[in-house]
């Protein structure tokens, strides 16, 4: 059990860390690795008493500093999490999850921050913040779409392969035919 829980810490330390950057950068260089049930929720377990720990320490401080404080907390608890989900699956729609949340925080964060000012300044502020939010939306919006053209070009890349490795087996005869015909569809599965 003590195990899980060195391996959960440490994943969590390396999502939280990873979350922090992630607020303050726009892309996500981020990659699918796969591990167990157990490791996974260790790791959510600990990044949420990580959000809990942050919390507390923001109380400390007073008017939009503490909103500021809390708001990244918060920010970087939802982003570790979508991180967590995105490697426990290595899903796209994780993924994309992953980018949502942080382009989220970031929005969140930014209206907090413009909290400070006042007049034009805090319109402007308010401005460039969701214009950077709706940038955002786009560019998940775009990778979803990118993500279900690939997939399907990839489909009709394997059956116009496995229809071509049938013609090849319908020119063949005997044992030899029996062979291609049972190789092109352990090849290619028909998972279409």
């Amino acid at each position: 059990m003590n195990r899980w829980h060195s391996l959960s810490g440490l994943a969590a330390s390396a999502l939280i860390g990873l979350a922090a950057a992630a607020v303050s950068s726009p892309a996500v260089a981020a990659q699918a690795t796969n591990f167990s049930r157990g490791a996974y929720d260790g790791a959510k377990a600990d990044i949420r008493a990580g959000y809990k720990a942050e919390r507390e320490k923001c109380d400390a401080q007073s008017g939009n500093a503490r909103d500021i404080c809390r708001e990244q907390a918060k920010g970087r608890e939802q982003i570790a999490l979508a991180q967590l989900d995105y490697n426990y699956t290595g899903s796209a729609r994780d993924e994309a999850k992953l980018l949502e949340a942080q382009y989220k925080a970031r929005y969140a964060l930014a209206k907090e921050r413009c909290d400070d000012l006042s007049g034009d300044s805090k319109a402007l502020c308010l401005r460039e913040a969701k214009t950077a939010r709706d940038k955002a939306q786009a560019d998940v919006k775009l990778a979803r779409r990118v993500t279900i053209a690939t997939e399907d070009a990839e489909i009709a890349r394997a059956k116009a392969d496995y229809k071509l490795e049938m013609e090849k087996c319908s020119q063949m005869s005997g044992d030899a035919k029996d062979g291609c015909v049972a190789s092109a569809k352990a090849r290619y599965g028909e998972k279409w």
